[in-house]
């Protein structure tokens, strides 16, 4: 049969990106407690298209993509795109994923349990000579502003809010641990089920914990500092976002560590 995406293009411009968008697709990724769990994906896979060729084989990436959806771990997520790129005879291959990541959360008193969703992505580039990943993953959590707590006479102002964390990889780590690690540097979790024996054990704690985004930022900072402990981050940059109660506006903080590696995205 005529195969017209293989005839030559006479227009002499290359394409950074060509390929699928939002596909959306189930996978198995790794589950510290479970060894795996099933979720469903957002899925985008690109690669370059010189300037002679007239388009890309579309069904490739699906059928590329097929192939290790059952076991979409941090290091076949690279060797996937070192596929794509080699069947579809690319110089770069690109590729995201983004997928609901699910703990079973008990309550911190009477320890119902409860399922909390994290927003996870996977990002990477490969070509010959450049292979990038990231990780990021999103934490939903609660602050207790110091401010207020200082200067009322009765409670303080507490609101929720997300904090970003986007990981160069470089080594073998746990999602639920970086979780944790974010968690433990707001005032207070979130949790799906909470009684009021929770509820009031969240509130105390939070209120003994008061933070600011900026102290967020940097807890969680440090945290990271330490992971993975055999092969530590070479970059990562952390937000936070507080959707304040009291004010019509979000509060927000950023910072990074170490230098970036060159993208090809």
């Amino acid at each position: 049969m005529l195969d017209i995406q293989n005839q030559n293009d006479t227009r002499e411009i290359p394409l950074q990106k060509v390929g699928v968008r939002g596909l959306q697709y189930p996978v198995q990724v790794l589950d510290k407690a479970h060894k795996t769990q099933q979720t469903t994906a957002s899925v985008d896979l690109f690669v370059n298209l010189p300037h002679h060729f007239k388009g890309t084989h579309m069904s490739r990436f699906i059928e590329i993509f097929h192939s290790h959806h059952s076991n979409l771990g941090m290091k076949q997520f690279l060797l996937m795109l070192d596929e794509i790129r080699s069947k579809l005879n690319a110089e770069r291959a690109y590729g995201v994923v983004t997928f609901p990541f699910f703990i079973e959360k008990k309550a911190p008193v009477t320890g119902e349990p409860g399922m909390m969703s994290y927003t996870c992505t996977y990002e990477g580039s490969v070509s010959e000579n450049l292979r990038n990943f990231f990780i990021s993953i999103e934490v939903p959590v609660t602050t207790l502003c110091p401010c207020s707590k200082a200067i009322s006479d009765r409670g303080a102002h507490n609101q929720r809010g997300i904090v970003r964390v986007k990981l160069q990889y470089g080594g073998f780590f746990w999602i639920e641990d970086i979780i944790s690690a974010v968690e433990s540097s707001a005032s207070s979790g979130v949790y799906s089920v909470l009684k009021r024996s929770d509820e009031k054990y969240v509130t105390e704690h939070a209120y003994d914990n008061p933070r600011f985004v900026e102290d967020v930022v940097r807890e969680v900072y440090i945290a990271l500092r330490k992971f993975p402990i055999d092969r530590p981050f070479a970059w990562f940059r952390v937000e936070a976002e507080t959707f304040e109660s009291i004010h019509n506006h979000n509060a927000y903080a950023c910072t990074e560590y170490g230098i970036r590696p060159p993208s090809q995205q």
